[in-house]
């Protein structure tokens, strides 16, 4: 809500209040402040000019050199390429060594061989938003009315030596939605009184209302509902003042007509609409709710099919306006109208606001209805209204208002006690001063042995409990004077659960083994919740999704890794490691809320490093993926009882290249290549992932940790190649040789892997280093040997393995 302090100074004196003072006051006690501005700043030497005359420039086929009387003795010669200049026009000029917006200087120059002191300005040029500029003049220079006087300053003028304060709006601040609220918002503020100025109509007796048309809305759906007629109205550019206010407060100029019904929404905050009654076609203005299905075309040409929920203005059989919303295009006001009918409502908020969303018509007017308006102003608004358009438009105001007005307007009743002030302020006020804060808010108060009954008016709406009016105590005296003091209570010191340190562990982890983390959305589309699931569970969808890709509640954390590395990839990055730690949501059968799960998840793709000076490339694979996983987990204290079992269960994976994750029989999850196809959809390479449930992992036994000294003797190594039959899976071999080799052996490497000429069909070679090292002494060969030997046996016992 941007606010002219020229304006609000009508209503009350802050003529003699600095533009940032007051802004500050109003940030500490009401609302936020998004910004204090004038126009005139950082410009100067832009003055109102006369084009006494101009002329084709002789090399140029679109350029006019003008002459224009700027205050001087002489005329200044200026080349303009504006397409709307024309002879006779009172124009802005900025004169050299002038000052214009953006910081650009403007100099004495030649332009194609001619002369030019200075440069004739369009709004835009001395800092004008677009959005502001009335269309005429959008591409071209701003023409002034006739009677501007040449050589005067631009600034005053046209408004732009006004303070705008822009005000940030909050939900339960809507009253402070105009210019009037505002007003009485900083009296308030400052203890000063407020003036708000009262219409005073003259109607024309010789007509009535019930001539014309009648209005007819049912109370559920506009509790107030009143029209009036103008007649003989002539649709005509506003007058320069109500431009200014309209500009300054953000808002396009159109015509005398639709300006009025702006002007009043920003001083009123009361959201009006015009009618060209002539194109009614009927004496019938019905309210009512859209037939499912129906269609109109409102006011920015959009065929709009409504619905059942929609509010809708009728002449009795079709749509002519979406209540509170946007006007129908076949009943706007243009420069053939002359007899105008004039709207003002309270429309249902919840209504205004689905259909606002539904057709992402969000609008000034909606806003107020949606948040609420004053019902006390509604007649009030509109006959000020009515009266400024028959001056503006030289027409007259027919007796008489059609509707009802139906809206509660009685103060309401609110009692709060002083002690109960005091105690949740921690203040020690009088009585004295609780009245004078209530007095300044124009709230009726009376007292009874501490006990306050507070007449709240009606264009407070946002106060219903004892809670809101020890607000507005504690606004009024200042936030700055409560007394700070520290809560009382036993202090513990904090520390981390268990879940939330394994948790943060495990992010600690996976970016210490070379991994970024991600954040992927907690909603998805059905088709990918329900991929990579690791339980089977039933969706969990929204009923009012914000869009179409996000539906549903994820059932994996695989899918949005995807999504991010197809981002990712789709912008030539091709080397990514991700992981993300977050919840998945199952939902059983019998239940109406979700389970919450948390997982954990890694995606990885391209090179995991590239080559440098003393190291080659390496690649993603499986074997480097299951080694995330594996540190991950023995980190984390399970060393013992992990298993991975080969599998071809899961559809969206490579069915030769993926296993499932085991501690002991407990399934923890799968780690492999994605599908082909599914790498495929998403446009990326060889991508490998695993997915596991934390929880699992979080609630299982552990191998406590023990630092133990690093032995000072030295290590014996032994080396074995085996003939393996190709069924025989490396963490047999492993859990074999760990078994039986003995209290000595502290590590096993596999070195090589051959599969090929050479070796038996349905065989392959593996080739391992078992590393020997006693804590307490130099251990003997023989010793190394003997229990070497026996490990070698029994795995050939075991696994029917040979030693090559």
């Amino acid at each position: 809500m941007k606010v002219s302090k020229k304006w609000l100074d009508e209503y009350v004196p802050v003529a003699s209040i600095d533009a940032d003072s007051l802004a500050n006051k109003i940030e500490l006690s009401a609302v936020e402040i998004d910004d204090v501005s004038r126009l005139e700043e950082g410009q100067k030497k832009i003055v109102v000019g006369h084009i006494n005359s101009l002329v084709p420039h002789p090399n140029s086929d679109h350029l006019k050199i003008c002459q224009v009387d700027v205050g001087e003795k002489e005329p200044y010669q200026i080349v303009c390429g504006a397409p709307n200049v024309a002879s006779g026009q009172n124009v802005i000029v900025a004169l050299p060594n002038s000052w214009i917006a953006g910081h650009n200087k403007i100099k004495k120059s030649k332009m194609r061989g001619e002369v030019s002191l200075g440069m004739i300005c369009s709004l835009q040029e001395i800092g004008f938003s677009e959005s502001v500029v009335p269309k005429e003049y959008a591409d071209g220079i701003y023409v002034l009315p006739t009677d501007a006087i040449p050589g005067q300053s631009i600034f005053p003028y046209l408004g732009m030596d006004e303070d705008v304060i822009d005000i940030d709006i909050t939900p339960n601040r809507a009253d402070l939605l105009s210019v009037r609220g505002v007003a009485n918002e900083v009296a308030a503020l400052y203890d000063k009184k407020v003036n708000l100025p009262r219409p005073e109509l003259k109607e024309d007796d010789s007509s009535n209302i019930s001539d014309y048309l009648k209005a007819e809305a049912p109370v559920d759906l506009a509790p107030t509902y009143l029209m009036r007629i103008i007649k003989n109205v002539k649709v005509k550019q506003s007058p320069l003042w109500l431009q200014k206010r309209l500009w300054n407060a953000g808002v396009r100029p159109i015509n005398n007509v639709v300006d009025v019904t702006n002007y009043i929404l920003m001083d009123y905050g009361q959201p009006l609409h015009s009618f060209d009654y002539d194109k009614l076609g009927t004496k019938n203005v019905v309210v009512r709710l859209a037939n499912e299905g129906e269609k109109m075309t409102t006011l920015d040409g959009e065929k709009r099919e409504l619905s059942a929920e929609d509010i809708v203005i009728t002449n009795g059989s079709e749509p002519v306006a979406l209540a509170g919303t946007m006007g129908g295009a076949n009943t706007q006001i243009d420069g053939d109208s002359q007899t105008v009918a004039l709207e003002s409502a309270v429309f249902d908020g919840h209504r205004i606001r689905k259909t606002a969303r539904k057709e992402k018509l969000h609008s000034e007017a909606s806003v107020r209805f949606e948040r609420g308006i004053n019902v006390a102003t509604v007649k009030e608004a509109l006959d000020s209204a009515a009266q400024m358009i028959a001056q503006l438009g030289d027409g007259q105001v027919v007796a008489g208002v059609a509707g009802d007005q139906r809206a509660d307007q009685n103060d309401k009743e609110v009692k709060v006690s002083l002690a109960r002030i005091n105690h949740v302020l921690g203040t020690d006020l009088s009585s004295k001063e609780v009245k004078e804060i209530f007095t300044r808010l124009d709230f009726g108060v009376s007292e009874d042995e501490g006990m306050y009954t507070v007449k709240v008016p009606v264009r407070r709406w946002d106060i219903e409990i004892d809670a809101d009016l020890i607000e507005e105590v504690a606004r009024l005296y200042g936030y700055d004077k409560l007394p700070a003091t520290l809560p009382a209570g036993q202090a513990t010191p904090g520390r981390y659960t268990k879940t939330q340190k394994a948790i943060r562990d495990t992010r600690y982890l996976l970016e210490s083994a070379g991994l970024d983390q991600a954040i992927s959305y907690g909603l998805t589309t059905p088709k990918k919740a329900q991929r990579f699931a690791l339980e089977p569970a039933l969706q969990t969808n929204l009923d009012f999704p914000m869009s179409s890709d996000h539906t549903t509640l994820r059932m994996n954390l695989l899918s949005g890794l995807l999504d991010d590395l197809a981002y990712n990839s789709a912008r030539k990055v091709e080397n990514i490691a991700l992981y993300e730690q977050g919840r998945v949501f199952f939902r059983d059968d019998s239940a109406e809320k979700p389970r919450e799960v948390e997982h954990v998840a890694g995606a990885l793709t391209g090179l995991f490093h590239e080559a440098t000076w003393h190291g080659d490339k390496k690649t993603v694979d499986f074997y480097l993926t299951k080694g995330v996983v594996t540190f991950l987990l023995s980190s984390l204290g399970i060393k013992n009882g992990i298993r991975f079992e080969a599998t071809a269960q899961h559809e969206e994976m490579h069915p030769g290249r993926t296993a499932d994750i085991y501690l002991n029989e407990q399934l923890l999850g799968f780690i492999g290549e994605i599908h082909p196809s599914l790498a495929k959809e998403y446009k990326l390479k060889r991508t490998y992932v695993f997915e596991l449930d934390l929880e699992k992992i979080i609630a299982a036994p552990k191998d406590e940790l023990v630092y133990q000294e690093i032995s000072r003797y030295p290590i014996i190594t032994r080396d074995v190649a085996l003939a393996v039959p190709n069924e025989i899976t490396n963490q047999q071999i492993l859990n074999s040789l760990w078994a039986n080799s003995g209290q000595h052996l502290v590590d096993i490497h596999l070195f090589d892997y051959y599969q090929g000429e050479h070796i038996t069909k349905g065989f392959k070679s593996l080739a391992y280093t078992l590393v020997y090292q006693d804590k307490n002494a130099t251990l003997k060969d023989e010793v190394v040997s003997d229990e070497f030997n026996k490990a070698i046996t029994k795995l050939q016992e075991e696994l029917e393995v040979t030693v090559r």
